[in-house]
Protein backbone atom coordinates (compact mmCIF):
# COMPACT_ATOMS: atom_id res chain seq x y z
CA UNK A 1 0.00 0.00 0.00
CA UNK A 2 1.45 3.38 -0.98
CA UNK A 3 2.23 5.90 1.75
CA UNK A 4 1.72 8.86 -0.59
CA UNK A 5 -0.98 11.30 0.47
CA UNK A 6 -2.82 13.23 -2.28
CA UNK A 7 -4.92 16.34 -2.11
CA UNK A 8 -8.54 16.39 -3.22
CA UNK A 9 -7.57 18.58 -6.17
CA UNK A 10 -4.93 16.06 -7.26
CA UNK A 11 -7.37 13.18 -7.10
CA UNK A 12 -10.03 15.05 -9.07
CA UNK A 13 -7.45 16.15 -11.63
CA UNK A 14 -6.23 12.57 -12.00
CA UNK A 15 -9.74 11.24 -12.54
CA UNK A 16 -10.45 14.02 -15.06
CA UNK A 17 -7.35 13.02 -17.03
CA UNK A 18 -8.49 9.39 -17.01
CA UNK A 19 -11.84 10.43 -18.47
CA UNK A 20 -10.11 12.62 -21.05
CA UNK A 21 -7.91 9.73 -22.24
CA UNK A 22 -10.88 7.40 -22.67
CA UNK A 23 -11.91 7.79 -26.31
CA UNK A 24 -15.25 6.11 -25.64
CA UNK A 25 -16.20 8.99 -23.32
CA UNK A 26 -15.00 11.75 -25.64
CA UNK A 27 -17.70 11.02 -28.21
CA UNK A 28 -20.63 9.13 -26.74
CA UNK A 29 -24.38 8.90 -27.40
CA UNK A 30 -26.63 8.40 -24.38
CA UNK A 31 -30.38 7.83 -24.42
CA UNK A 32 -32.65 8.66 -21.51
CA UNK A 33 -35.62 10.64 -20.26
CA UNK A 34 -35.35 14.37 -19.47
CA UNK A 35 -35.89 15.46 -15.89
CA UNK A 36 -35.28 18.68 -13.90
CA UNK A 37 -34.80 20.69 -17.10
CA UNK A 38 -33.82 24.32 -16.44
CA UNK A 39 -33.06 27.08 -18.96
CA UNK A 40 -30.53 29.44 -17.32
CA UNK A 41 -30.50 33.18 -18.03
CA UNK A 42 -26.98 32.73 -19.43
CA UNK A 43 -28.40 30.54 -22.19
CA UNK A 44 -27.07 27.27 -20.76
CA UNK A 45 -29.48 24.33 -20.33
CA UNK A 46 -29.14 22.11 -17.26
CA UNK A 47 -31.03 18.81 -17.07
CA UNK A 48 -30.86 15.21 -15.89
CA UNK A 49 -30.94 12.07 -18.05
CA UNK A 50 -32.56 9.09 -16.38
CA UNK A 51 -33.81 5.59 -16.99
CA UNK A 52 -35.13 2.87 -14.72
CA UNK A 53 -31.67 2.19 -13.30
CA UNK A 54 -30.05 5.56 -12.70
CA UNK A 55 -29.52 9.24 -13.52
CA UNK A 56 -26.83 11.28 -15.28
CA UNK A 57 -26.31 15.05 -14.94
CA UNK A 58 -26.13 16.91 -18.25
CA UNK A 59 -25.47 20.42 -19.52
CA UNK A 60 -25.66 22.08 -22.92
CA UNK A 61 -23.75 25.36 -23.11
CA UNK A 62 -25.28 28.33 -24.92
CA UNK A 63 -22.61 28.07 -27.63
CA UNK A 64 -23.85 24.55 -28.43
CA UNK A 65 -27.56 25.46 -28.69
CA UNK A 66 -27.37 25.10 -32.48
CA UNK A 67 -27.34 21.36 -31.81
CA UNK A 68 -30.88 21.57 -30.39
CA UNK A 69 -33.78 22.05 -32.82
CA UNK A 70 -36.72 21.81 -30.37
CA UNK A 71 -37.75 22.99 -26.92
CA UNK A 72 -36.33 20.66 -24.32
CA UNK A 73 -38.70 19.80 -21.46
CA UNK A 74 -39.30 17.20 -18.78
CA UNK A 75 -40.64 13.84 -19.89
CA UNK A 76 -39.06 13.80 -23.33
CA UNK A 77 -37.03 10.77 -24.34
CA UNK A 78 -33.87 12.00 -26.07
CA UNK A 79 -30.48 10.92 -27.40
CA UNK A 80 -27.58 13.12 -26.29
CA UNK A 81 -24.32 13.23 -28.25
CA UNK A 82 -21.40 14.67 -26.34
CA UNK A 83 -18.50 13.97 -23.99
CA UNK A 84 -18.49 12.82 -20.37
CA UNK A 85 -16.08 14.87 -18.29
CA UNK A 86 -15.24 15.48 -14.65
CA UNK A 87 -16.04 18.79 -12.98
CA UNK A 88 -12.93 19.13 -10.82
CA UNK A 89 -14.25 21.66 -8.32
CA UNK A 90 -17.28 19.56 -7.44
CA UNK A 91 -15.71 16.15 -7.92
CA UNK A 92 -18.63 15.08 -10.10
CA UNK A 93 -18.98 13.98 -13.68
CA UNK A 94 -21.61 14.91 -16.25
CA UNK A 95 -22.23 14.76 -19.94
CA UNK A 96 -21.57 17.93 -21.95
CA UNK A 97 -24.11 17.85 -24.76
CA UNK A 98 -23.10 18.87 -28.26
CA UNK A 99 -26.26 17.62 -29.98
CA UNK A 100 -29.67 16.56 -28.68
CA UNK A 101 -32.17 14.55 -30.72
CA UNK A 102 -35.74 13.69 -29.83
CA UNK A 103 -36.15 9.93 -29.43
CA UNK A 104 -39.75 9.90 -28.21
CA UNK A 105 -41.82 11.01 -25.23
CA UNK A 106 -41.10 9.58 -21.80
CA UNK A 107 -43.49 7.17 -20.14
CA UNK A 108 -44.73 9.75 -17.62
CA UNK A 109 -45.37 12.33 -20.28
CA UNK A 110 -47.23 9.79 -22.42
CA UNK A 111 -49.43 8.93 -19.41
CA UNK A 112 -50.00 12.65 -18.84
CA UNK A 113 -51.11 13.29 -22.44
CA UNK A 114 -53.30 10.18 -22.53
CA UNK A 115 -55.17 11.09 -19.32
CA UNK A 116 -55.48 14.72 -20.40
CA UNK A 117 -57.09 13.65 -23.66
CA UNK A 118 -59.49 11.23 -21.91
CA UNK A 119 -60.65 13.78 -19.33
CA UNK A 120 -61.00 16.50 -21.94
CA UNK A 121 -63.21 14.25 -24.08
CA UNK A 122 -65.34 13.59 -20.97
CA UNK A 123 -65.90 17.34 -20.62
CA UNK A 124 -64.08 17.76 -17.30
CA UNK A 125 -62.18 20.79 -18.63
CA UNK A 126 -65.26 22.47 -20.15
CA UNK A 127 -65.72 26.16 -19.19
CA UNK A 128 -69.41 25.69 -18.39
CA UNK A 129 -68.48 23.55 -15.37
CA UNK A 130 -66.13 26.16 -13.90
CA UNK A 131 -67.45 27.72 -10.68
CA UNK A 132 -66.82 31.45 -10.12
CA UNK A 133 -64.28 32.43 -7.47
CA UNK A 134 -66.03 34.45 -4.69
CA UNK A 135 -65.00 38.09 -4.54
CA UNK A 136 -65.16 38.44 -0.75
CA UNK A 137 -64.44 35.02 0.82
CA UNK A 138 -64.56 34.78 4.60
CA UNK A 139 -62.79 31.40 4.83
CA UNK A 140 -60.07 30.06 2.53
CA UNK A 141 -59.04 26.40 2.59
CA UNK A 142 -55.41 25.49 1.88
CA UNK A 143 -54.31 21.98 0.87
CA UNK A 144 -50.53 21.76 0.58
CA UNK A 145 -47.47 20.48 2.40
CA UNK A 146 -46.79 21.88 5.86
CA UNK A 147 -43.02 22.08 5.27
CA UNK A 148 -42.91 23.66 1.83
CA UNK A 149 -42.65 27.29 0.83
CA UNK A 150 -46.10 27.24 -0.77
CA UNK A 151 -48.07 27.42 2.50
CA UNK A 152 -45.90 30.27 3.81
CA UNK A 153 -46.32 32.20 0.57
CA UNK A 154 -50.11 31.78 0.69
CA UNK A 155 -50.32 32.81 4.35
CA UNK A 156 -48.06 35.83 3.86
CA UNK A 157 -49.97 37.12 0.84
CA UNK A 158 -53.47 36.60 2.31
CA UNK A 159 -52.47 38.12 5.66
CA UNK A 160 -51.01 41.17 3.95
CA UNK A 161 -54.01 41.67 1.70
CA UNK A 162 -56.74 40.81 4.21
CA UNK A 163 -55.72 40.18 7.85
CA UNK A 164 -59.36 39.51 8.81
CA UNK A 165 -59.79 36.46 6.60
CA UNK A 166 -59.89 32.97 8.16
CA UNK A 167 -57.43 30.41 6.79
CA UNK A 168 -58.18 26.70 7.18
CA UNK A 169 -55.01 24.70 6.55
CA UNK A 170 -54.96 20.93 6.03
CA UNK A 171 -51.40 19.49 5.91
CA UNK A 172 -51.20 17.44 2.74
CA UNK A 173 -48.66 15.08 1.24
CA UNK A 174 -47.94 16.43 -2.24
CA UNK A 175 -45.15 14.17 -3.47
CA UNK A 176 -44.32 10.49 -3.46
CA UNK A 177 -46.36 7.40 -2.64
CA UNK A 178 -49.76 8.14 -1.16
CA UNK A 179 -49.67 11.80 -2.21
CA UNK A 180 -52.68 11.55 -4.55
CA UNK A 181 -54.83 9.98 -1.81
CA UNK A 182 -53.73 12.67 0.65
CA UNK A 183 -54.67 15.45 -1.78
CA UNK A 184 -58.10 13.90 -2.40
CA UNK A 185 -58.70 13.55 1.34
CA UNK A 186 -57.75 17.18 2.01
CA UNK A 187 -60.03 18.49 -0.74
CA UNK A 188 -63.00 16.54 0.60
CA UNK A 189 -62.31 17.66 4.19
CA UNK A 190 -62.22 21.33 3.20
CA UNK A 191 -65.30 20.92 1.02
CA UNK A 192 -67.24 19.40 3.92
CA UNK A 193 -65.94 22.03 6.34
CA UNK A 194 -67.63 24.76 4.35
CA UNK A 195 -64.87 27.10 3.21
CA UNK A 196 -65.59 29.65 0.47
CA UNK A 197 -62.68 28.71 -1.79
CA UNK A 198 -59.95 26.05 -1.78
CA UNK A 199 -56.32 26.53 -2.86
CA UNK A 200 -54.61 23.25 -3.83
CA UNK A 201 -50.96 23.42 -4.73
CA UNK A 202 -47.26 23.14 -4.09
CA UNK A 203 -43.95 24.56 -5.29
CA UNK A 204 -42.31 23.74 -8.58
CA UNK A 205 -40.43 20.59 -9.50
CA UNK A 206 -39.88 17.98 -12.14
CA UNK A 207 -42.63 16.00 -13.83
CA UNK A 208 -42.14 13.21 -11.28
CA UNK A 209 -42.32 15.66 -8.36
CA UNK A 210 -45.64 17.05 -9.59
CA UNK A 211 -47.09 13.71 -10.66
CA UNK A 212 -49.59 13.41 -7.78
CA UNK A 213 -51.49 16.32 -9.36
CA UNK A 214 -51.70 14.37 -12.64
CA UNK A 215 -53.59 11.44 -11.10
CA UNK A 216 -57.18 10.85 -12.22
CA UNK A 217 -58.41 10.55 -8.61
CA UNK A 218 -57.20 14.07 -7.87
CA UNK A 219 -58.77 15.43 -11.05
CA UNK A 220 -62.14 13.87 -10.18
CA UNK A 221 -61.97 15.14 -6.59
CA UNK A 222 -61.45 18.69 -7.88
CA UNK A 223 -64.18 18.33 -10.52
CA UNK A 224 -66.74 16.96 -8.02
CA UNK A 225 -65.88 19.50 -5.30
CA UNK A 226 -68.81 21.79 -4.46
CA UNK A 227 -66.44 24.56 -3.41
CA UNK A 228 -64.54 26.56 -6.07
CA UNK A 229 -60.96 25.28 -6.40
CA UNK A 230 -57.86 27.26 -7.41
CA UNK A 231 -54.98 25.09 -8.63
CA UNK A 232 -51.52 26.50 -7.84
CA UNK A 233 -49.09 23.75 -8.77
CA UNK A 234 -45.45 24.50 -9.50
CA UNK A 235 -44.12 27.56 -11.26
CA UNK A 236 -45.60 29.59 -14.08
CA UNK A 237 -44.43 27.18 -16.81
CA UNK A 238 -45.62 24.01 -15.04
CA UNK A 239 -48.98 22.54 -16.07
CA UNK A 240 -50.77 19.56 -14.50
CA UNK A 241 -54.11 17.81 -14.95
CA UNK A 242 -55.28 19.57 -11.77
CA UNK A 243 -54.75 22.95 -13.50
CA UNK A 244 -57.13 22.01 -16.33
CA UNK A 245 -59.78 20.56 -13.97
CA UNK A 246 -59.75 23.33 -11.38
CA UNK A 247 -62.13 26.28 -11.58
CA UNK A 248 -59.12 28.58 -11.97
CA UNK A 249 -55.42 28.03 -12.49
CA UNK A 250 -52.83 30.23 -10.76
CA UNK A 251 -49.22 30.25 -12.00
CA UNK A 252 -47.83 30.14 -8.44
CA UNK A 253 -49.17 29.66 -4.87
CA UNK A 254 -48.60 33.38 -4.21
CA UNK A 255 -50.68 34.27 -7.26
CA UNK A 256 -53.44 31.94 -6.02
CA UNK A 257 -53.55 33.82 -2.71
CA UNK A 258 -53.87 37.13 -4.58
CA UNK A 259 -56.72 35.76 -6.69
CA UNK A 260 -58.59 34.42 -3.66
CA UNK A 261 -58.33 37.54 -1.48
CA UNK A 262 -59.25 41.13 -2.18
CA UNK A 263 -56.83 43.81 -1.06
CA UNK A 264 -58.47 45.03 2.15
CA UNK A 265 -56.47 48.27 2.16
CA UNK A 266 -57.90 49.29 -1.20
CA UNK A 267 -61.35 48.05 -0.20
CA UNK A 268 -61.34 50.06 3.04
CA UNK A 269 -60.05 53.12 1.20
CA UNK A 270 -62.97 52.86 -1.18
CA UNK A 271 -65.43 52.45 1.70
CA UNK A 272 -63.92 55.42 3.53
CA UNK A 273 -64.37 57.60 0.46
CA UNK A 274 -68.00 56.52 0.12
CA UNK A 275 -68.60 57.01 3.84
CA UNK A 276 -67.16 60.51 3.70
CA UNK A 277 -69.45 61.47 0.85
CA UNK A 278 -72.46 59.97 2.58
CA UNK A 279 -71.58 61.65 5.88
CA UNK A 280 -71.44 65.02 4.15
CA UNK A 281 -74.79 64.37 2.51
CA UNK A 282 -76.36 63.26 5.79
CA UNK A 283 -74.93 66.18 7.73
CA UNK A 284 -76.26 68.62 5.18
CA UNK A 285 -79.69 67.04 5.31
CA UNK A 286 -79.74 67.05 9.13
CA UNK A 287 -78.72 70.71 9.20
CA UNK A 288 -81.49 71.62 6.77
CA UNK A 289 -84.19 69.80 8.77
CA UNK A 290 -83.03 70.63 12.31
CA UNK A 291 -84.77 74.04 12.39
CA UNK A 292 -88.17 72.54 11.53
CA UNK A 293 -88.07 69.22 13.36
CA UNK A 294 -88.36 68.78 17.08
CA UNK A 295 -85.24 67.73 18.95
CA UNK A 296 -86.85 64.56 20.20
CA UNK A 297 -87.24 63.28 16.60
CA UNK A 298 -83.56 63.74 15.76
CA UNK A 299 -82.59 60.23 16.77
CA UNK A 300 -85.42 58.79 14.72
CA UNK A 301 -84.23 60.80 11.74
CA UNK A 302 -80.74 59.44 12.19
CA UNK A 303 -82.14 55.91 12.05
CA UNK A 304 -84.13 56.73 8.95
CA UNK A 305 -81.11 58.28 7.25
CA UNK A 306 -78.88 55.36 8.06
CA UNK A 307 -81.46 53.05 6.52
CA UNK A 308 -81.62 55.31 3.51
CA UNK A 309 -77.85 55.31 3.25
CA UNK A 310 -77.87 51.54 3.15
CA UNK A 311 -80.48 51.67 0.42
CA UNK A 312 -78.48 54.25 -1.53
CA UNK A 313 -75.39 52.07 -1.26
CA UNK A 314 -77.27 49.12 -2.71
CA UNK A 315 -78.80 51.29 -5.42
CA UNK A 316 -75.35 52.65 -6.24
CA UNK A 317 -74.04 49.16 -6.69
CA UNK A 318 -77.00 48.21 -8.89
CA UNK A 319 -76.67 51.44 -10.89
CA UNK A 320 -72.98 50.78 -11.44
CA UNK A 321 -73.83 47.33 -12.75
CA UNK A 322 -76.57 48.74 -15.02
CA UNK A 323 -74.23 51.44 -16.34
CA UNK A 324 -71.75 48.81 -17.33
CA UNK A 325 -74.49 46.90 -19.19
CA UNK A 326 -75.97 50.00 -20.85
CA UNK A 327 -72.73 51.80 -21.68
CA UNK A 328 -73.36 54.51 -24.36
CA UNK A 329 -70.01 53.69 -25.86
CA UNK A 330 -71.04 50.05 -26.36
CA UNK A 331 -74.38 51.04 -27.87
CA UNK A 332 -72.71 53.64 -30.13
CA UNK A 333 -70.26 51.04 -31.37
CA UNK A 334 -73.18 48.73 -32.20
CA UNK A 335 -74.91 51.50 -34.16
CA UNK A 336 -71.70 52.28 -35.99
CA UNK A 337 -71.26 48.63 -36.90
CA UNK A 338 -74.81 48.42 -38.30
CA UNK A 339 -74.34 51.69 -40.25
CA UNK A 340 -71.10 50.41 -41.75
CA UNK A 341 -72.81 47.15 -42.69
CA UNK A 342 -75.63 49.07 -44.45
CA UNK A 343 -73.11 51.31 -46.23
CA UNK A 344 -71.21 48.28 -47.52
CA UNK A 345 -74.44 46.61 -48.72
CA UNK A 346 -75.55 49.81 -50.55
CA UNK A 347 -72.11 50.20 -52.10
CA UNK A 348 -72.21 46.60 -53.28
CA UNK A 349 -75.69 47.08 -54.82
CA UNK A 350 -74.63 50.28 -56.59
CA UNK A 351 -71.45 48.70 -57.92
CA UNK A 352 -73.41 45.67 -59.19
CA UNK A 353 -75.99 47.95 -60.89
CA UNK A 354 -73.33 50.14 -62.53
CA UNK A 355 -71.43 47.06 -63.73
CA UNK A 356 -74.63 45.63 -65.23
CA UNK A 357 -75.49 48.89 -67.02
CA UNK A 358 -71.94 49.20 -68.35
CA UNK A 359 -72.12 45.66 -69.69
CA UNK A 360 -75.49 46.35 -71.39
CA UNK A 361 -74.15 49.61 -72.85
CA UNK A 362 -71.11 47.82 -74.25
CA UNK A 363 -73.33 45.23 -75.97
CA UNK A 364 -75.53 47.95 -77.52
CA UNK A 365 -72.47 49.91 -78.66
CA UNK A 366 -71.09 46.85 -80.41
CA UNK A 367 -74.45 46.29 -82.11
CA UNK A 368 -74.59 49.95 -83.31
CA UNK A 369 -71.02 49.72 -84.48
CA UNK A 370 -71.95 46.70 -86.61
CA UNK A 371 -74.84 48.63 -88.20
CA UNK A 372 -72.86 51.84 -88.86
CA UNK A 373 -72.47 52.70 -92.57
CA UNK A 374 -69.23 54.51 -91.77
CA UNK A 375 -67.81 51.26 -90.44
CA UNK A 376 -68.63 49.50 -93.70
CA UNK A 377 -67.24 52.36 -95.76
CA UNK A 378 -64.02 52.27 -93.73
CA UNK A 379 -63.70 48.59 -94.66
CA UNK A 380 -63.46 49.41 -98.45
CA UNK A 381 -67.15 49.63 -99.39
CA UNK A 382 -68.91 52.68 -100.94
CA UNK A 383 -72.31 54.30 -100.28
CA UNK A 384 -74.35 54.63 -103.51
CA UNK A 385 -77.01 57.34 -103.88
CA UNK A 386 -78.83 59.11 -106.67
CA UNK A 387 -78.61 62.81 -107.45
CA UNK A 388 -81.18 63.53 -104.71
CA UNK A 389 -79.02 61.75 -102.09
CA UNK A 390 -81.42 58.80 -101.91
CA UNK A 391 -79.70 55.57 -101.03
CA UNK A 392 -79.59 52.95 -103.79
CA UNK A 393 -79.27 49.41 -102.47
CA UNK A 394 -80.15 47.31 -105.57
CA UNK A 395 -79.04 47.29 -109.21
CA UNK A 396 -82.68 46.99 -110.35
CA UNK A 397 -83.24 50.54 -109.08
CA UNK A 398 -80.88 51.93 -111.73
CA UNK A 399 -81.16 52.59 -115.46
CA UNK A 400 -78.61 53.34 -118.14
CA UNK A 401 -77.76 57.02 -118.15
CA UNK A 402 -78.66 57.63 -114.47
CA UNK A 403 -76.30 59.93 -112.57
CA UNK A 404 -75.12 58.55 -109.19
CA UNK A 405 -72.82 59.53 -106.34
CA UNK A 406 -70.31 57.22 -104.67
CA UNK A 407 -69.30 58.08 -101.07
CA UNK A 408 -66.01 56.58 -99.89
CA UNK A 409 -64.25 56.85 -96.53
CA UNK A 410 -61.99 59.65 -97.86
CA UNK A 411 -64.46 61.51 -100.16
CA UNK A 412 -67.16 61.29 -102.87
CA UNK A 413 -67.19 60.66 -106.63
CA UNK A 414 -69.79 61.22 -109.40
CA UNK A 415 -70.61 58.56 -112.00
CA UNK A 416 -73.03 57.77 -114.87
CA UNK A 417 -74.61 54.34 -115.38
CA UNK A 418 -73.69 52.86 -118.79
CA UNK A 419 -75.31 49.46 -118.37
CA UNK A 420 -77.48 47.64 -115.79
CA UNK A 421 -77.22 43.87 -115.47
CA UNK A 422 -79.36 42.22 -112.81
CA UNK A 423 -78.91 38.69 -111.57
CA UNK A 424 -81.85 36.34 -111.31
CA UNK A 425 -82.56 35.44 -107.69
CA UNK A 426 -82.35 31.73 -106.88
CA UNK A 427 -84.33 32.01 -103.71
Amino acid sequence: MSDNIYSVTQVNSYIKNMFAKDSALNRIRVQGEVSNCKYHSSGHIYFTLKDSGGTLSAIMFASRRTGLSFNLRDGQKIVVTGSIEVYERGGSYQIYAQKIELAGMGDLYERFMKLKKELEEMGMFAPEYKKPIPRHPAKIGIATASTGAAVHDIINVTTRRNPYIQLVFVPTKVQGQGAAASIVRSIRMLDDYGVDVIIVGRGGGSLEDLWAFNEETVARAIFNCRTPVISAVGHETDFTIADFTADMRAPTPSAAAEIATEDMTEFLRSLDARKERLDRAVQGLITWTRDSVLQKKEQKLRDVMESRIDGLRRRTERAQYSMNLLSPANRLNAYRARAEESRMKLSHIMQSDVAGRRHDLAIRAERLKGLSPLAKISSGYAWVSDAAENHISRASHLHAGDAIKLRFADGTAGATIDEVITEVSHE
